[in-house]
């Protein structure tokens, strides 16, 4: 059986961004106890990639229909050359067409992926670090212009070290997100440092890594996020990770640990510790459902992995 996962599913690239420092890293989105009275649930959606080829309506109301109530938004998916195509009318039409299937824009995903070709985070070439910071600053305003509120970024291939050492790399990102965190606050958007394993990329494997960059950066647009299957490095079990984080963490990504699509193994035990300690904590930001295998199709990956979360909060307490 194949195995699916970021790295597979990646396609190489290159590029990268540069500058400064701000801010105040502010957390408390997983200290939700104080809205433990308003707790409604999770709330669920659904990455677009495994839908690309199918015009946007399609893909909202297969999200729709499955029963979720968020999509979020890899903008490679979307576009030829980059997001400035998009006309302002066109992100309109994409909102309402959200809004006529009962769904809000999450936020974006994927954030480098091409096109546009030749971006990356890290390079030691300060032009190609200009060049991708300023496209992170597009794909702020499009994320905003959504009503999109987070911005996941891992982007392995564009993060991955090219030259210089993995301090270097280190670096170079925080200068980058830094150039771009007054932007992302204005628009009401957090950029979330993913932790990716060392299959993927080696800048930044743990969550204690990308915490080290937040806490450089200082500013409240800069968090992190939890994904069940990019934990391979860490030395903790999902619960204490959580537990630990808790205050920087404002989106969770779910999916197989394999990168397939719940209800291909064994996620529906393997993951009710944490879904507990989500729903104990009164959890409220977005669990999205990303996968790598797009084999079976949009809309047996979207109902097949929705029935699993069902299944997981019926062993709740």
């Amino acid at each position: 059986m194949a195995h699916y996962n970021r790295r597979t599913f990646v396609k190489a690239t290159t590029g990268l961004l540069g500058a400064a420092t701000l801010g105040s890293v502010t957390g408390g989105c997983l200290d939700s106890l104080a809205n433990k009275e308003q707790w409604k649930g999770f709330k669920y959606a659904m990455c677009n990639e495994s839908m690309r080829e199918l015009p946007w309506n399609r893909q909202c109301k297969i999200v729709s229909d499955a029963g979720y109530k968020g999509i979020e938004i890899a903008a490679f998916t979307l576009v030829q050359e980059g997001v400035g195509e998009i006309t302002p009318d066109q992100r309109k039409e994409m909102v309402q067409v959200m809004s006529d299937n009962g769904l809000e824009c999450v936020g974006l995903h994927w954030l480098l992926a091409p096109p546009p070709q030749g971006l990356h985070f890290t390079t030691p070439d300060a032009a190609t670090r200009e060049k991708t910071t300023a496209y992170l600053n597009e794909l702020i305003d499009f994320c905003g212009d959504l009503g999109g509120t987070v911005m996941i970024f891992g982007s392995p291939k564009q993060r991955n070290t090219v030259g210089p050492s993995t301090t270097e790399a280190k670096k170079y990102f925080a200068e980058g997100l830094a150039k771009v965190a007054n932007h992302a606050k204005k628009r009401k958007i957090k950029i979330l440092i993913e932790p990716l394993d060392h299959t993927q990329t080696d800048v930044i494997n743990t969550t204690a890594e990308a915490m080290e960059i937040a806490k450089k950066i200082n500013h409240p647009a800069i968090q992190t996020m939890f994904d069940f299957h990019n934990t391979v490095d860490e030395k903790d079990d999902f619960v204490t990770l959580l537990k630990t984080y808790r205050q920087y963490i404002h989106h969770v990504h779910v999916m197989e640990m394999d990168g397939k699509h719940l209800g291909t193994g064994d996620a529906v035990n393997r993951y009710v510790d944490a879904f507990q300690y989500l729903k104990d904590i009164r959890y409220d930001k977005w669990v999205s459902l990303e996968v790598f295998d797009f084999t079976p199709g949009g809309r047996v990956i979207a109902e097949e992995s929705m029935k699993v979360l069902k299944a997981i909060e019926a062993k709740l307490v």
